[in-house]
């Protein structure tokens, strides 16, 4: 609206100030022609019949009439008359006055007798000071003059004066009242069309402003959206973000108090997300995000889903909260992950860990009802995976436990309650005992010896088990320097969390320089993991340990889906067989197979073979066989201190070798197959390991094998 008036007022002014300037110009213009008649006119008869100057006429005394003017102005004022009427003069003309000259205003007393005309007295103007301008402009102006009458609101009068003014002081002035009905009639035309164009032209930069106006408006309100979008939305996915759910959670919370109603939540966790985004690159796990953000929507359509961080997610449930229905709907989720989603022609699996929580009164509140939700996430972790778990008040003692635990692991770090326990690692050539697998142990003040699967899970939560593999580091190295066969080998178990700490290939020289122990008594072991993230530095890494003369093992290989590929790019000493197959062995023929393959790719690639978690004969003998190198397991030694195993390591060596004589026995008899003697699965180990039965004895009896020193182990 103010533009528009604005808009109006320019056009008005403009055709106002166009319409003056017109009308001044024809005025001048056409009443300029009768200024030789009205000059000659007024030139005093007595300046006209004397020879004097104008400056001895100072004290001149002229004939006055009883008006108190001259005989002289009454003569100028008739010949003006005859010649306005004879039509020598323009038409329009309404009346005129002659204003005295210079002189006859100075010091005469016909100054004020000379009165001005009757036309003067009337009220003829719309500007009063219209009249006044027009004799301020007879004695100053140099040239005729127009003045129209206009007042404050540029409205015109239908008259005007024309101003003659004198030529020097002797001469009189002239203002004539003239009529401007003609020449506003003439200039109408024009000034419509002048004023049309005016306003057309404002019209068009009213409309250039206001559209310039509305895109800056509209580009403000987009970008104040996008502001207020990206304040509570996330961006890769467009869910509402961990603002907007917490509010909204708390709103929800408040009504269901007033109607006494209940309000369920779900915490969902992509598992293994960051080995995703470590093996596939940051562009495919974004996609992958996207896919599960998409597929909890249509699960959850209808309830608030959002996510609150990296790969978490949360769903809150309103008009679906009985347990009932919240349960299928979580499982209906974990069905909807059964189909893998392809990237870019990589098929990646979808798991999810969903933990649930249920407020049943008015007293719960959005932190707390979120931190059940976790507590609940955290034991679906914990029991495998790609499934999800209520809420119970049991988990709120487990979490308590976990954090006595966790403030515990600081005090044991500090106050040296951590200790290291020996498991023996024989060869199966000779039944010669090689070296240890060092296990940690937490010597709790009121609990007792505590195994590591008890606390290295939360060690590795909470960033603890940097510093504890640091520590199983230099207190092996000075362990094993002290021991009294300077043969035995020791590894020692490497997390992720050391190598992401970086520098690990100093710490490793500090602690050899440390305790003076050989480097080639000791092993470094590592699982894939470590090396599905950041793999090339890793590599490089492994290899400056490795220039230092340690030993690097792989452990838990076949566990991963990417073993083989990792044995390309580093040359491993040693390979570990998980345990997890061992148990297996002699009872499933494909575990068989896997075994027997292991084997034979470490003959293949020259790498010592291992098999820990040996706990019968049967699993030593079937190892014997299919040529295994090392084995360890509570069969030949639970972990221990190490003088106890060396105390009874004849007894286990004469052990190991009865096996090997129990397979030579069972080989040799001309009228047995030992294939066809073994039942079962079995049959795949034997006949593998036939054609190597010669060959089963060459590793040299004075060879030295490490044992992995682990942090976690049985």
């Amino acid at each position: 609206m103010s533009l528009v008036m604005l808009l109006a007022a320019g056009v008005y002014a403009s055709n106002r100030l166009l319409t003056h300037w017109l009308l001044v110009k024809g005025l001048e213009q056409t009443y300029a022609a009768w200024a030789d008649t009205v000059y000659d006119t007024l030139q005093p008869r007595e300046v006209r019949d004397t020879a004097v100057l104008p400056q001895t006429l100072d004290g001149l005394r002229m004939t006055l009439t009883s008006d108190g003017r001259s005989n002289a102005y009454h003569e100028q004022v008739d010949t003006l008359q005859n010649s306005l009427k004879s039509g020598h003069a323009p038409a329009g003309v309404l009346h005129f006055s002659i204003l005295p000259s210079a002189m006859e205003t100075r010091d005469g007393p016909q100054s004020a007798a000379w009165a001005s005309p009757e036309w003067e007295e009337k009220n003829l103007f719309l500007a009063p000071q219209t009249l006044t301008d027009a004799k301020v402009a007879a004695l100053s102006s140099p040239r005729i003059l127009a003045i129209p009458d206009m007042n404050t609101v540029g409205q015109f009068g239908n008259k005007a004066v024309i101003v003659y003014p004198a030529k020097d002081a002797n001469s009189r002035s002239l203002i004539a009242l003239v009529s401007t009905a003609t020449i506003m009639k003439s200039l109408a035309p024009l000034l419509f069309s002048v004023s049309a164009a005016i306003g057309g032209l404002c019209l068009i930069s009213f409309l250039f402003a206001g559209i310039l106006l509305w895109m800056r408006f509209r580009e403000q309100l987009q970008t104040s959206k996008n502001i207020q979008y990206l304040a509570h939305h996330d961006t890769l996915t467009g869910l509402p973000n961990r603002a907007v759910f917490n509010a909204r959670l708390s709103e929800a919370l408040r009504f269901a108090q007033a109607k006494a109603s209940n309000i369920g939540v779900m915490i969902i966790d992509v598992d293994k997300f960051k080995e995703i985004n470590d093996t596939h690159g940051h562009g495919i796990g974004d996609v992958f995000l996207q896919i599960i953000a998409d597929r909890l929507k249509s699960v959850f359509s209808g309830h608030l889903v959002a996510r609150l961080s990296g790969d978490e997610f949360a769903v809150m449930l309103t008009s679906v909260s009985d347990t009932g229905r919240m349960t299928r709907l979580a499982a209906d989720m974990i069905s909807a992950t059964d189909p893998p989603c392809n990237i870019d022609g990589r098929e990646i699996k979808i798991s999810l860990s969903i933990g649930l929580a249920r407020a049943t009164d008015g007293s719960w509140r959005s932190s707390r009802l979120l931190h059940c939700a976790d507590l609940a996430l955290y034991r679906a972790k914990h029991e495998g995976r790609s499934t999800f778990c209520w809420y119970t008040q049991d988990l709120d003692a487990e979490a308590q436990k976990r954090k006595e635990i966790e403030q515990g692991l600081v005090k044991a770090l500090k106050f040296d309650q951590l200790k290291l326990k020996y498991q023996p690692q024989y060869a199966l050539s000779d039944g010669s005992l090689k070296g240890y697998e060092a296990l940690i142990r937490w010597e709790h003040p009121t609990k007792g010896m505590m195994r590591p699967d008890s606390f290295i899970p939360i060690a590795e939560d909470t960033g603890l088990i940097e510093d504890i593999g640091n520590w199983v580091l230099e207190q092996a190295c000075r362990e094993a320097a002290l021991w009294p066969n300077s043969n035995r080998r020791v590894a020692i178990n490497m997390s992720p969390a050391q190598f992401a700490a970086g520098d690990i290939q100093k710490r490793v020289a500090r602690a050899l320089q440390t305790s003076g122990l050989d480097p080639k008594r000791l092993e470094i072991e590592i699982t894939e993991s470590l090396l599905i993230s950041n793999t090339d530095s890793v590599v490089h890494t492994l290899r400056q340990i490795r220039d230092m003369g340690v030993s690097i093992a792989m452990d838990d290989f076949g566990t991963g889906y990417s073993s083989l590929s990792y044995l390309s790019l580093f040359p491993f000493d040693k390979i570990k067989i998980d345990k997890a197959f061992i148990q297996d062995l002699g009872k499933d023929a494909s575990t068989d197979a896997i075994v027997t393959s292991i084997v034979g790719l470490g003959r293949s690639l020259n790498v010592t073979i291992t098999a820990e978690g040996v706990e019968t004969e049967e699993q030593a003998i079937l190892l014997r066989a299919a040529g295994c190198d090392l084995i360890q397991g509570y069969l030949y030694g639970k972990p221990d201190d190490v003088m106890v195993h060396e105390t009874v390591q004849a007894d286990m060596t004469a052990k190991i070798r009865s096996v090997k004589k129990t397979w030579a026995r069972q080989s040799a008899k001309p009228d047995s197959d030992p294939a066809a003697n073994s039942t079962g699965p079995q049959k795949a180990v034997v006949k593998a390991a036939k054609s190597d039965m010669e060959s089963s004895n060459r590793l040299p009896t004075d060879a030295s094998f490490g044992a992995p020193v682990a942090v976690q182990g049985s």
